[in-house]
């Protein structure tokens, strides 16, 4: 059996599991929590590029750090929990600052693909220790150098942060 997670409607109530790979397939909608790492003092933030591996989005790149959730788990609880697991920033659930939601009704590889994507943002200058099934590389960048690389629409970026990131981004620091 696989990993199971939470599934929900097309509102953002909870309304029973499957395993993830159903999930995906089937374009059920359920929720993911991801943390935008600013630097202590603000003028960068953390990028990074998904392995190859991964199961959606595979090699592109990512400015939040996150995951699904689980049955039951609370997005912020969940945004802690991955912020620990992919980049070893150790953070209770209080700790990143709540900064958007938003639902996401997409596709990925053909297939639809919805979530609800509830985004955080916490002040760190690390250390940093990605996980290396997770993350194949990461750096910082200032808000204007990803404004740049994002005004490229050929430029692997996830779609579903791209949904996000006028919230996420400072709109001043445009390139």
């Amino acid at each position: 059996m696989g990993e199971v997670i939470a599934v929900y409607d097309g509102r953002g109530n909870e309304t029973g599991s499957a395993e993830r790979a159903e999930v995906y397939a089937e374009g059920l909608w359920h929720a993911s929590a991801g943390v935008l790492v600013r630097s202590l003092d603000g003028r960068r933030i953390y990028v990074h590029r998904r392995t190859d591996t991964k199961m959606v989005f595979a090699g592109m790149h990512d400015c939040l750090a996150g995951g699904v959730l689980a049955p039951g788990e609370d997005p912020a609880a969940a945004a802690a929990r991955e912020l620990g697991e992919e980049l070893g920033i150790v953070a209770a659930p209080a700790d990143p600052r709540p900064l958007a939601r938003v639902s996401w009704d997409g596709s990925w590889a053909g297939r639809p693909m919805r979530c609800h994507l509830f985004a955080y943002e916490i002040r760190s200058d690390g250390p940093i220790t990605v996980q290396a099934e997770e993350i194949a590389a990461g750096w910082w960048w200032t808000d204007a150098q990803l404004w740049e690389h994002l005004s490229d629409p050929g430029w692997p970026f996830v779609p579903d942060t791209r949904v996000l990131i006028g919230d996420l981004l400072h709109p001043r620091n445009r390139a």
